[in-house]
């Protein structure tokens, strides 16, 4: 795959990632290796990193301890009326604990139910470290990975990491009319009360309830000052649509 086709590829199965809020994880069943799969609620790091948050009580905790290698499918075909056309990416690497409180904290704003197991002594963050990833993006569509292409470190922007929670607070208190809009004319879902959950260098996500969405900027931001920019740009594209369909 030539450098410029690997980066248009990587991107798009960084879309696939962030926009889904859970996985189906793959390890072996400590003993035996049995292969063993279950459902895991993810949120990625501003690297794009698969985060975890696990009771050591689970068996694919039990099984990473013995063997942090594991795979998570991202799913995108939902809703398909056929759904091997749609997009689904498995990301292959090593699982291991992790003790970052900036990405505890973007884990918890991604799914704000789980602020209570935080605090539990048997719960603790995993973070995968990623080798390489294959996509599946329709019929013949198919693309191995290299890390490189999927996690170019220009993705990570760390003023802007930096300055995270504070921009979603900011957000979500005093600009949720620019967050509604968002929602509804650019993204074109339903329902009142999203909050913006996270910001990094290639766009925003948002949650209502179960329901998570990715707004994509048009170009990297590298820092508040640049997310700022970005989402006053947002913002009036949004009011020129509600204009439009008003």
């Amino acid at each position: 795959m030539k450098n410029a086709e690997a980066k248009d590829v990587g991107a798009a199965a960084r879309a696939v990632m962030r926009g889904q809020d859970r996985a189906a994880l793959a390890t072996r069943l400590a003993g035996d290796g049995t292969p063993y799969a279950s459902l895991a609620m993810v949120a990625l790091d501003a690297g794009c990193r698969p985060l975890l948050l696990i009771s050591d009580l689970a068996e694919h905790t039990k099984n990473l301890e013995q063997e942090p290698r594991a795979s998570l499918l991202f799913d995108a075909t939902a809703g398909l009326d056929s759904p091997l056309t749609g997009a689904r990416i498995t990301v292959l690497g090593e699982l291991a604990r992790c003790d970052d409180d900036a990405a505890l904290s973007r884990y918890i704003r991604r799914h704000p139910d789980a602020e209570i197991f935080a605090g539990f002594a048997d719960f603790a963050l995993w973070r995968m470290t990623v080798t390489r990833a294959h996509m599946v993006a329709g019929f013949g569509a198919i693309h191995w990975i290299e890390r490189d292409a999927l996690l170019p470190p220009t993705i990570e922007a760390p003023a802007l990491t930096g300055a995270e929670a504070d921009i979603c607070a900011h957000m979500n208190a005093d600009h949720a009319d620019a967050v509604a809009l968002f929602a509804r004319h650019l993204l074109g879902r339903g329902g009142e009360g999203w909050r913006m959950t996270g910001i990094d260098a290639e766009g925003c996500d948002f949650r209502l309830g179960g329901a998570v969405a990715r707004l994509a900027f048009s170009a990297r931001v590298d820092g508040p000052a640049a997310a700022r920019d970005a989402l006053v740009a947002l913002t009036a594209e949004a009011r020129r649509k509600a204009g439009a369909t008003a």
